[in-house]
């Protein structure tokens, strides 16, 4: 008897991805998401409803055929947002982890809930199957996070503190945008938060980048931040020491 019986709406499939977790990553593409990040380049994932599903095992079945590439890899579920189909991702890294292979989450966090305690129990499945998780967290300040994505970041803090409860290895990921998410003062406070969290292996700033423009104009939608450009290396690199130092004050 099959126990992956679920269809989880996939936008697409990455067979080589490289900057998706540790080593070669056979990436999955959710649909739906929750957030409008001003800065998205995958505005094509956040319909919730699309005609592609796939069953847990019918994405395993692709993955093996070339599981040689991915030994040190493994299997990383992106987006959209991962977390918008819990069920679907719990099964999809069920029927992974217990076939050895390493399982990477992609997510923003945001459909973390602890108000609820029959989704709280899913999430306790969930971090059982997740070796990795890839945490982005788009702006440390609530009224500008709002701004920026159109959410606030109190259910996304506090799946990182769930996380590190639960011992859960962590990546933090910063996507610096000029004039938005790059003031001092916020990046301090960003580098003190991820400071009281004990299981973060690696803080990735990210430099903000254009390349999502053209699918804006192909879906027919406005793009948010036109005009704004790409941060230099230098750039990056002071305000990723802006972080560090916060850090290393751990308030």
């Amino acid at each position: 008897m099959n126990p992956y019986k679920m269809k989880g709406r996939i936008h697409s499939l990455e067979t080589f991805g490289a900057v998706d977790g540790p080593g070669v990553r056979y990436v999955v593409f959710f649909h739906g998401c929750p957030m409008r990040c001003a800065y998205c380049h995958n505005p094509d994932t956040w319909a919730v409803k699309c005609e592609n599903e796939m069953s847990a095992e019918e994405i395993w079945k692709r993955f093996e055929r070339n599981r040689c590439f991915y030994e040190d890899g493994g299997l990383t579920a992106t987006g959209g947002e991962p977390l918008l189909q819990l069920d679907f991702l719990i099964e999809l890294f069920t029927l992974f982890h217990k076939n050895g292979v390493h399982t990477c989450l992609d997510t923003s966090g945001i459909c973390f809930d602890e108000s609820k305690p029959e989704l709280m129990e899913k999430y306790e499945q969930l971090v059982c199957v997740t070796d990795l998780v890839m945490l982005d967290i788009k702006h440390i300040d609530d009224e500008k996070h709002r701004k920026l994505t159109g959410q606030s970041n109190e259910k996304i803090l506090a799946f990182a503190r769930f996380l590190d409860e639960h011992q859960v290895p962590i990546w933090i990921r910063h996507v610096l945008v000029p004039g938005i998410t790059d003031d001092d003062e916020d990046l301090q406070r960003l580098g003190r938060f991820i400071g009281s969290l004990k299981h973060v292996q690696t803080l990735d700033v990210l430099p903000y980048h254009t390349m999502g423009e053209a699918k804006y104009d192909k879906l027919n939608l406005t793009y948010p931040l036109k005009g704004i450009p790409t941060p230099d290396k230098a750039h990056v690199l002071a305000k990723k020491a802006q972080i560090m130092k916060g850090f290393s004050e751990k308030v």
